[in-house]
């Protein structure tokens, strides 16, 4: 007996235009992008370390993180530091099988935004008040 193989339709892959954009998703991506971001940053910061050690051109390295355009790379550094951490921190708590639930990940995406943007500020204020 011969069999006949017939054709099984299968769905296709959902893709972007099937979901519906969340917080969650956002959040998401932009763990990834501060990620890169970082990465970045400590390379401006080892720019920074090797010309305080070796006194080569730190007046202009320095000058350049004194400038509007410099403290404003610092200030996104900063505040992709703090955000990376806290989103790292969100991370391992859904590892541990807590907080997987829909309202509890829209709980800590809001944490994870609202944490980041005011110890951003905080660790700034504190920068300037110690500063002298």
């Amino acid at each position: 007996m011969t069999e006949i193989k017939t054709t099984v339709e299968r769905p296709l892959s959902p893709h972007l235009q099937v979901y519906r954009m969340t917080l969650t998703m956002v959040m998401s991506g932009l763990h990834r992008i501060t990620g890169v971001a970082l990465y970045i940053g400590t390379l401006l910061l080892v720019w920074w370390l090797l010309a305080a050690a070796t006194s080569k051109n730190f007046d202009v390295v320095n000058g350049f993180f004194g400038s509007w355009f410099g403290s404003l790379i610092l200030f996104g550094y900063t505040w992709a530091l703090l955000h990376h951490l806290i989103g790292g921190v969100r991370y391992l708590v859904w590892d541990t099988g807590r907080g997987l639930g829909p309202t509890e990940r829209e709980f800590f995406a809001w944490v994870t935004i609202v944490s980041s943007v005011t110890l951003t500020f905080i660790v700034w204020m504190l920068g300037f008040m110690f500063k002298g």
